[in-house]
């Protein structure tokens, strides 16, 4: 058919079988084509075959145009660009066991999970379509709603990063407890841990080493500071160096040793003295005299002054006597009164037969 040009020698009934193939099995399934053929011709040749003859040959100048009107452009480019697969690089698979993937609900090759962060983003492009008679204002819309869908994208991205950085996957599957105690660290305090968690919404903005930086800093200057106060308290001693330091540490808790051994020798001198050691708080107080030895000690017990128990059991008494009466009574009792005090005068009194058990 095509003379002396074409090499190989391809029959008729070859080039028949050819374009069958080409339709059936579509350009660069060669394999399949040369099987279509016959198994006189290769791949390679059907490949050179029709890309020389009905290509760049005269009847694929005839057919194919120069320029194709209305031709599809791709605009994913590895640059990051939008929709580009450079937008959200896989980090490497996670190390984890089948079961613990399974948990996660995670697939290591792609590094997805089952269920992403915002599971509808997807939502925003799914319908989206290229018409060729939109106008310009839906076409803005449509590029709003990708540039809302890569942002979403971004932040997936984001939050991987920081899990991944911070290893919260081993966290939650147990196994930063192993890895704590194969290397121990410094032992962090009630107040270091509680500073941590006023931090924590800083670390979405650093990186863990760049946190844990800054915390250790943080703690070398809380010691720092404690130091300096330190020093300067020797300073306001007259201590001018630190030789002496060792001295003035070593005195000053005998002193404390010798004003508290000083304070339990008076607390057992003052029990051994009786009644009058134990109410010493308030016997100079005004109303002291009019007490019973039970009520001073009530009174010394629930740190109470003579004058405000007087007033209070007073009030409580008028209250029960007008009940009594059928009186309502509307007296309240005073602010310096709570639930505690009340609850232990009311118990005194009835115990000791000032009301009865059922008004209390």
């Amino acid at each position: 058919l095509w003379g002396a040009e074409a090499e190989g020698g391809w029959s008729s009934r070859e080039e028949q079988l050819l374009l069958d193939a080409i339709e059936q099995f579509g350009f660069g399934n060669w394999e399949d084509m040369a099987a279509h053929v016959g198994a006189s011709r290769t791949p390679q040749e059907v490949m050179e075959h029709y890309v020389s003859m009905y290509i760049h040959g005269n009847l694929g100048k005839a057919c194919i145009p120069d320029t194709i009107p209305n031709r599809v452009t791709d605009h994913t480019c590895p640059s990051g660009g939008p929709l580009s697969p450079s937008l959200t690089t896989p980090l490497p698979p996670l190390d984890i066991s089948v079961a613990e993937q399974q948990q996660l609900g995670y697939m290591p090759l792609r590094d997805d999970y089952e269920i992403e962060y915002d599971q509808d983003a997807e939502t925003l492009i799914s319908g989206l379509s290229v018409n060729y008679d939109d106008d310009d204002v839906e076409i803005e819309l449509k590029r709003a709603h990708v540039d809302m869908y890569v942002r979403k994208l971004k932040e997936r991205q984001r939050r991987k990063n920081i899990a991944r950085d911070y290893n919260l996957v081993p966290a939650f599957l147990g196994k930063d407890k192993k890895d704590k105690e194969k290397a121990p660290k410094r032992k962090i305090t009630k107040e270091e841990k509680e500073l941590r968690l006023k931090l924590r919404p800083l670390y979405q903005f650093m990186s863990c080493k760049e946190f844990e930086d800054f915390f250790e800093n943080m703690h070398k200057e809380r010691i720092l500071r404690a130091k300096i106060r330190e020093l300067q308290r020797y300073r306001r001693n007259g201590i001018t160096k630190m030789e002496e330091s060792a001295e003035y540490e070593a005195a000053r808790h005998k002193r404390e040793k010798r004003k508290e051994n000083k304070n339990i020798a008076s607390s057992k001198r003052g029990k051994e003295d009786g009644k009058e050691g134990e109410f010493a708080a308030i016997e100079n107080l005004p109303g002291f005299e009019l007490l019973s030895d039970r009520e001073k000690v009530l009174c010394s017990s629930l740190n109470l002054s003579p004058a405000r128990y007087v007033t209070v059991k007073t009030i409580i008494i008028k209250d029960h006597l007008q009940k009594r009466q059928g009186i309502p009574s509307k007296s309240r009792l005073p602010s310096y009164l709570d639930k505690v005090l009340k609850k232990r005068i009311l118990n005194f009194l009835t115990e000791s037969g000032w009301i009865s058990r059922d008004a209390s």
